[in-house]
């Protein structure tokens, strides 16, 4: 039987405890307290503190009884911090799209859960924090080192669902808010130059994806925008297109492909050049050919732009695979579906399109973003414009 010894402390008591455990003897101090009373049953909320020493669990009884006279008392949360991310992600996320719930599950399953998961929620502190978002960037026997991007983004999944854990009064403060993040190196963009856009125009005629290719490229649209592209949404009479939706496949098993909002929510209407919506012209009956042969077999119920000989949505891997094939056979196979949308960002500036009309087509949040993402192309331009200015002056003083 264990043995005790009793004494008080104001409104707590704390009392030193032996066991035998398969023949040892085990002695350490446990402090009760009273937490305040259930709303539904009226009794009494006990608490207990245990630990090695009896001074140690009389700082931390004194700490318990201080914050409950002063009403910032929050009870200990016994779940770990797996059992709260499951939490979290299931009732938490209500106004997240699909796509970036499976993308921050994914992320705790791969990532958050085996470093941090069996840590119990209250126990977190910034040391284990940083020392598990030190950990990731090194390679174990089970997976290799991830890039700072990556631990950014776990950053951020882990900041929000402790912020919630502090809102919900599970833990006092959030331990991610002192961590220390790997710097993150921006990869140079590489966007097709104006010789390389001619090879590629010219290696994509007559190609079943010609039209997909080159309307991207000369529009700016992200690849699911593009895919994603109705006829509904394109004004032949203005010269514009609704750019609002995206296709995307659900990320579960056997997931379909369905349209869905924007990556920021923000519709934005563009006005591209008249030679691209001619092209667009060109589409349309190419796409009215395909039906015709195509006959009862023919199904485009999202009535989308760019389709398949049956009307059927194209499949992005599929898209991309033929593009890896043309930009390899130009000598640029390290360009990407996306770098057509920094080629024709780079285009745009260089040809002298304003920072805020760049940022509008292509739909970023802020013009300080485009800059940011583009400033060294702006950086050429007041180089080249600086080189003008100087042969203008001289052009003056030799008069």
């Amino acid at each position: 039987m264990p043995q005790s010894k009793k004494s008080t402390s104001g409104m707590g008591s704390i009392r030193k405890i032996t066991r035998e455990i398969n023949g040892k003897t085990y002695t350490y101090y446990e402090a009760r307290y009273t937490a305040g009373f259930d709303p539904g049953t009226g009794k009494q909320i006990q608490r207990s503190i245990t630990g090695k020493t009896q001074k140690e669990v009389s700082q931390k009884l004194k700490a318990a009884l201080a914050a409950l006279d002063s009403g910032t008392y929050i009870a200990p949360c016994k779940m770990t911090v797996a059992e709260w991310l499951d939490v979290w992600a299931s009732q938490y996320l209500g106004g997240v799209k699909e796509s970036t719930v499976a993308a921050y599950n994914a992320t705790i399953r791969t990532h958050i859960k085996p470093g941090l998961g069996a840590i119990r929620l209250d126990a977190l502190d910034t040391h284990l924090v940083q020392s598990f978002y030190n950990g990731l960037r090194e390679p174990t026997k089970d997976r290799a080192a991830v890039s700072p991007k990556t631990v950014k983004n776990v950053h951020g999944i882990l900041h929000k669902a402790l912020q919630q854990a502090v809102a919900n009064g599970y833990i006092h403060f959030n331990p991610t808010n002192s961590c220390i993040l790997p710097r993150v190196e921006k990869k140079e963009l590489q966007p097709l130059d104006e010789a390389e856009t001619k090879l590629f125009l010219d290696a994509v005629k007559g190609h079943p994806l010609e039209l997909l290719y080159t309307i991207t490229l000369f529009t700016g649209m992200r690849e699911g925008e593009a895919l994603g592209l109705t006829w509904d949404r394109v004004d032949f009479m203005r010269g514009t297109i609704l750019i609002s939706k995206q296709l995307q496949e659900e990320k579960k098993a056997g997931g379909q492909f369905r349209l869905v909002s924007l990556k920021n929510d923000k519709p934005r209407r563009i006005q591209p050049a008249p030679w691209v919506m001619q092209l667009l012209r060109d589409r349309k009956l190419q796409q009215y050919e395909h039906k015709e042969k195509a006959g009862a077999a023919w199904s485009n119920p999202l009535n989308l732009v760019f389709t398949n000989e049956l009307g059927g949505n194209l499949i992005p891997q599929t898209v991309v695979r033929h593009f890896k094939e043309i930009v390899t056979a130009i000598g640029r196979p390290d360009a990407r579906f996306h770098d057509l949308r920094h080629s024709y960002a780079v285009a745009s500036l260089r040809s002298g399109d304003d920072i805020k009309t760049v940022q509008g087509n292509l739909g970023h949040a802020t013009a300080a973003f485009t800059l940011d993402v583009y400033g060294h192309v702006t950086n050429q331009m007041q180089e080249a414009s600086a080189i003008r200015m100087e042969a203008y002056i001289k052009g003056i003083l030799e008069l």
